[in-house]
Formats: C-alpha cells, sequence, structure tokens
C-alpha cells in the first residue's frame, strides 16, 4: 500500500494543529537543614505564610518564617524520612481540614484523619484551618441562653449562644469535668458540640470519649485529639481545625459549641514552635504575636446575622493557672480577649463546693441577656445574697453574739450555696434550676438543717416529677414565673417542705 505525500503532509499538518504542550511549572525548593520537628528550605520564592508544603514520602509542612534567603517550615509528621537536600513543593493553599456530617461521632487528630480505628472518613469537603472571623456587620448580639446544665452556671454566669466564656483554674478544680458536663447536657437540643483536646494524656482523651460514648453524647460530638505525644505543630493547629469544622455546621444555620481544653498548652506549644524558629522571645519567653494567635481563635466564635443563616459558634476555652494567679500573661491575655470568665477556686474544691465557681470574680459579659425570664426573676439577687454571706461569714469569725437577722442571713447563705453543689455528670435542666432556686431564694428552706439541704432537693424533684408534673411544663412552655405558675409552685413546694420536715422530726 503506498501512501502518498500529500496524505503524509495533511497528517502532519493535523497533528501541529492539534498539538498541545501542558507546562505545569511547580515552585519548588531545597532542604537545607532540618532537625527538631523544623525544616529551613532554599528556594521557595512565592511561598506564602501558613502554607502546605510537600516533602518526598508524603509527609507534610507548614510554612511560617518568610526569611530572605531561606523558608522556615514547621513538620505535620515524622522528620526521620528527610534530609538535606530533599526536594520541597509548594500546594498553593494554607492547611486544610476535612469537614461535613461524617466527622460527628468521631475521634480525629489535627489534620482531621481519624485515630478511632473505626475506618476512614468518607468527606468531600474541606476548608482552611485559618479563616477571618466574621465582621460586625455579619454578627447579631448573643440573646439565646446556651444551658449548661449546672445551676451556679447557669443562674449567675449565664452562657449565651455565640459567647466566649473563659473557664479559668488551677489543675484538679474540675475545669474539664464543668465542660463534659456541659456537653452531655446538650444531648436532644440541636447543638453539635466539638471537644479539642489540646497536649493532653491519651489515657484522659480516651477517658473522655468513653464517658460520652456511656451518656450518648457522642450522637452529636466531634472529638478532636492532639496528644501529649503529638509534635509542637499538630498540637498548635489543632484548635484551628476545630474550629473549621465548627464553622462548617455554623454557616448551615446550625449552633455549635466547641471546647478548647486547654489554650495554655496551646501557648507551650506555640512557644516551642517560636523558639525552634529562632523567633525572638518576650514576656514569658512567649513570642509577640501570642496575643494575636489567641484573638484570631477565639474572635471566629460568633452568632450569625439572620441574613447569613442564624447559625452560632459557642466558644469555651479553657485555662490553666498556677496557684490562682490569674495575672500572669497567658490568663491576662486571654481574658482580655473573652467575653467574661468562669472561676474555678483550688480553696472552694477542697472544702467541697463543688463545681468551684467563685461567684465573686467570676463574670459573664453578656448578663441577663442569655437567660430565659423565670431564670432572671429567681437568680437576680443570688449573685449579691452570696456576697453579702461571704462578707458576714467573714466577720462572725470575730463576733460572739450576732443579731438575729444577721443568723438568718448566714443560714441562707449556707443552704444557697449546698443548693449549688452538683454532682459530675449530672447537668439539670433549666426547669428544675428554676423550681429550686425558688424554693431556695423565697425562704422556703430557711427551716432545713443545711446537712438535710441535698436530701431535700433529691426529693423534692421526685415529688415533683410524681404529683405536679404540669408546673416542669408551664415553665418550659412559658419560660417565665407569672402570678399562676408562682402560685401553683408556692402550693407545691409548701406541702413538700412540710411532709419532708415531719419525716425529718
Amino acid at each position: 500500500m503506498l501512501i502518498g505525500p500529500e496524505e503524509i503532509a495533511s497528517v502532519i499538518k493535523r497533528e501541529i494543529v492539534n498539538y498541545g504542550q501542558d507546562v505545569k511549572a511547580v515552585d519548588s525548593g531545597n532542604v537545607i537543614q532540618v532537625g527538631d520537628g523544623i525544616c529551613r528550605i532554599y528556594g521557595l520564592k512565592h511561598c506564602m505564610e501558613g502554607e502546605l508544603l510537600e516533602f518526598p514520602n508524603k509527609t507534610y509542612g507548614m510554612a511560617l518564617n518568610l526569611e530572605q534567603d531561606n523558608v522556615g517550615c514547621v513538620l505535620l509528621g515524622n522528620d526521620r524520612s528527610i534530609k538535606e537536600g530533599d526536594l520541597v513543593k509548594r500546594l498553593g493553599h494554607i492547611v486544610n481540614v476535612p469537614v461535613g456530617d461524617s466527622l460527628i461521632g468521631r475521634v480525629v487528630n489535627s489534620l482531621g484523619i481519624p485515630v478511632d480505628g473505626k475506618g476512614p472518613i468518607l468527606s468531600s469537603e474541606s476548608r482552611p484551618i485559618e479563616i477571618t472571623a466574621p465582621g460586625v456587620i455579619e454578627r447579631q448580639s448573643v440573646r439565646d441562653p446556651l444551658q449548661t446544665g449546672i445551676k451556679a452556671i447557669d443562674s449567675m454566669i449565664p452562657i449565651g449562644r455565640g459567647q466566649r466564656e473563659l473557664i479559668i483554674g488551677d489543675r484538679q478544680t474540675g475545669k474539664s469535668a464543668l465542660v463534659v458536663d456541659t456537653i452531655i447536657n446538650q444531648k436532644g437540643k440541636n447543638v453539635i458540640c466539638i471537644y479539642v483536646a489540646i497536649g493532653q494524656k491519651q489515657s484522659t482523651v480516651a477517658q473522655v470519649v468513653n464517658t460520652f460514648t456511656e451518656m450518648g453524647a457522642m450522637d452529636y460530638t466531634i472529638v478532636i485529639s492532639s496528644t501529649a505525644s503529638d509534635s509542637s505543630p499538630l498540637q498548635f493547629i489543632a484548635p484551628y481545625s476545630g474550629c473549621s469544622i465548627g464553622e462548617y455546621f455554623m454557616k448551615k444555620g446550625k449552633d455549635v459549641l466547641i471546647i478548647y481544653d486547654d489554650l495554655s498548652k496551646h501557648a507551650v506549644a506555640y512557644r516551642t514552635m517560636s523558639l525552634l524558629l529562632r523567633r525572638p522571645p518576650g514576656r514569658e519567653a512567649y513570642p509577640g504575636d501570642i496575643f494575636y494567635v489567641h484573638s484570631r481563635l477565639l474572635e471566629r466564635a460568633a452568632k450569625l446575622s439572620d441574613k447569613l443563616g442564624g447559625g452560632s459558634l459557642t466558644a469555651l476555652p479553657i485555662i490553666e493557672t498556677l496557684s490562682g494567679d490569674v495575672t500572669a500573661y497567658i490568663p491576662t491575655n486571654v481574658i482580655s480577649i473573652t467575653d467574661g470568665q468562669i472561676f474555678l477556686e483550688s480553696e472552694l474544691f477542697y472544702s467541697g463546693q463543688r463545681p468551684a465557681v467563685n461567684a465573686g470574680i467570676s463574670v459573664s459579659r453578656v448578663g441577663g441577656s442569655a437567660q430565659i425570664k423565670a431564670m432572671r426573676q429567681v437568680a437576680g439577687n443570688l449573685r449579691l445574697e452570696l456576697a453579702q454571706y461571704r462578707e458576714l461569714a467573714a466577720f462572725a469569725l470575730f463576733a460572739s453574739d450576732l443579731e438575729k437577722e444577721t443568723v438568718r442571713r448566714l443560714q441562707k447563705g449556707k443552704i444557697l450555696l449546698e443548693i449549688l453543689k452538683q454532682d459530675q455528670y449530672k447537668p439539670m435542666s433549666v426547669e428544675k434550676q428554676v423550681m429550686i432556686l425558688y424554693a431556695a431564694t423565697h425562704n422556703h428552706l430557711e427551716n432545713i438543717r443545711v446537712s438535710n439541704v441535698r436530701n431535700y432537693e433529691e426529693r423534692f424533684f421526685q415529688y415533683m416529677d410524681t404529683h405536679h408534673r404540669d408546673i416542669a411544663a408551664l415553665i418550659n412552655a412559658r419560660k417565665s414565673l407569672d402570678e399562676e405558675i408562682e402560685e401553683k409552685l408556692t402550693q407545691a413546694i409548701r406541702e413538700f417542705t412540710s411532709e419532708f420536715l415531719s419525716e425529718e422530726h
């Protein structure tokens, strides 16, 4: 078969017309130094801060120091396989984390990779871990309560959806117990919870996950675990990853609660990274931008405007103090960023007052707007009465003969403190809180011995559940105490109190 020159020419012409050369330029560099989870790279001319970099063997890093002749990068994995001269590629985007409903009920690490042994997470969507916080116009004021189920907090230091409330105190004062109870209390309230464990022991995180599973809280909770055995970079990005996962749900109009446990260890991880990158140290050896590190994280908590779906992200950061010193560098920084703080005191904890909330130092800058009207009605003077009690108790130590009114106030203060005690893993519905606080603040318990108050409370709820279930339903429906409810509640309290006193004697 002979092929003519015309045919050959037409084939060549067609090939020339259809020829397209896909040239993909990759900005790359070479490793010039590696060690301690830090890597210095030469040749990345257009690198961005926070950009994801790819090393051989699918190891990744995050660019942090953009210097004149090299890029300082922290490794998000093991540095054993990386050596001097290795090729490093830019990926063109900052660190991303997978988001979506498939993460609910799972335990993942800082990069969104599952660590619970339940198989891979099938998520088609991802978000950058660093996103600019919503602006003023995109927000609305915090007005919907987020019930913690803890009497001392819901009554005196209310938390609203979209608020940032700091939980601060020494180690072993019940900070983590308080947030675990808050997550357990969100069951059936259409709130998605995210628990970020930073720098904790693996056994501690496993214990928390086990508690959530037993209480049925994993059905609406995501746990992000960056334990003490993880590298500083992974501990550093953990809260940002958790926040991005929470923002995905917030943008869909849902309510999200995120716990950062705790930001003290997060600050230490950032300090470690910064010192290894040879950044100049400041106060307490923390780098100068440590305030900004926490502010850009916590400012992402918001209650979005109705135009944007009305979703909310409520942040409860935890800070650990040393010997109750709230004036240290990191505590003062975070106090100034948040909308209030719940201070847990060692002395109260060891004296048996649990949760050990110091109502004098604790404050919520959102206030009564994050409470239902019924709670405002019964708890309005609670903080004042406790402050008066503390003052009188200090005075009574030196006085031998006290007036009847002083004795009455001291007795009432003791009863109120006893009422505010609560067992762990037993959050309480807001209706029950309103009923028992109404009984205490309206002097219905003045004849009850202080040692019997907890027993009185337990049996009171049993009595209300069996004899007056309609009162709790009315409080829940109307959200306030009108004359009808007050009359019914007073009558029920009197009936039960007289019955309890007759049995007591």
